[in-house]
């Protein structure tokens, strides 16, 4: 990744649940967070574990970048993927940061969590691209695989 040319680059968030996660949504986040690698992107996400941490496994095999924006106050919370770590100490008040930096949000899976990072995906009128996760409108655009959803993220945000 060439750093002056990081303003440059798409932010693209992935969201999702922090456990429990299916073997089903733990490759789709790896693959997920590969593909957004492949096409020069950065993923932020909440920087800790689950759809976060398969998701950044997934870019650092694709030697892309990634940041976490940590609900906690310690950098050491980060999952080992996290490349820039973010610390807040907020709680989940950190999922607006993470939407309002991404130019599009990739959710797989999820639970609450992931529903209140949709809602907010929403309201700042952001691309949402879903992988079995949330239906809770129209404006979300439900894909099958990790592929189409990062293609489809990098495309609505070109456009």
């Amino acid at each position: 990744m060439n750093l002056n040319n990081l303003k440059k680059s798409k932010i693209i968030a992935v969201i999702g649940q922090g456990s429990m996660c299916t073997p089903e949504i733990t490759k789709l986040a790896e693959d997920v967070g590969y593909n957004i690698a492949l096409k020069g992107g950065i993923l932020i996400c909440g920087g800790l574990y689950g759809v976060m941490e398969d998701a950044c496994k997934g870019v650092k095999k694709g030697n892309g970048l990634t940041i976490g924006v940590l609900p906690t106050t310690s950098k050491d919370d980060a999952n080992p993927y996290v490349d820039i770590p973010i610390v807040t100490g907020i709680s989940v008040a950190r999922n607006v940061i993470i939407i309002r930096s991404a130019d599009a949000v990739i959710a797989v899976g999820g639970f609450y969590g992931t529903l209140s990072e949709i809602a907010y995906g929403l309201a700042f009128n952001k691309p949402i691209i879903g992988l079995k996760t949330w239906e809770v409108d129209e404006k979300i655009h439900q894909v099958n695989t990790a592929e189409q959803a990062v293609e489809l993220a990098f495309e609505l945000v070109e456009n």
